[in-house]
């Protein structure tokens, strides 16, 4: 699989994540550029977030696989009343995406100048590299 696009960010995470002894693995292929998530090897469905249970069929037999790292904006919104602690961010956007595999995810979207955000427009998943760890969002495909 190749590398996620990155957007370099010289700020630390608002709100970093709760990284756990099993999301530890997504955290650190993430900082390496890699979208990864779980697939059920009982069922073969994939799951995001990652878990370590399947949701379809209950089954604790799950692999790390990487994920499709491109889709279609099912829907967004821009948020200009944040909580406090994104409050410095806003205004930002944030949407659904439908990944090519069938993967149904939320993320901030990342707005190019002159590129704006509509329904039904493909995108890809970017790794935002903050000064203290990464986060995913997805921006318009072939935005720079």
């Amino acid at each position: 699989m190749s590398r996620l696009p990155e957007v370099r960010i010289d700020a630390t995470r608002a709100y970093p994540p709760r990284a756990s002894e099993f999301t530890q693995t997504f955290w650190e292929a993430l900082r390496e550029g890699r979208w990864r998530t779980t697939a059920c090897q009982a069922c073969g469905r994939r799951t995001f977030p990652p878990k370590p249970v399947c949701p379809h069929c209950w089954s604790t037999e799950v692999a790390w696989v990487d994920a499709g790292t491109q889709g279609v904006l099912y829907a967004w919104t821009r948020i200009h009343a944040a909580p406090a602690v994104f409050a410095p961010e806003a205004p930002y956007a944030c949407g659904i995406v439908d990944l090519d595999e069938g993967l149904r995810l939320a993320c901030r979207l990342v707005e190019p100048p002159g590129a704006p955000l509509a329904i039904g427009q493909r995108i890809e998943m970017v790794v935002l590299q903050y000064r203290d760890g990464p986060l995913f969002a997805a921006r318009p495909l072939g935005a720079a």
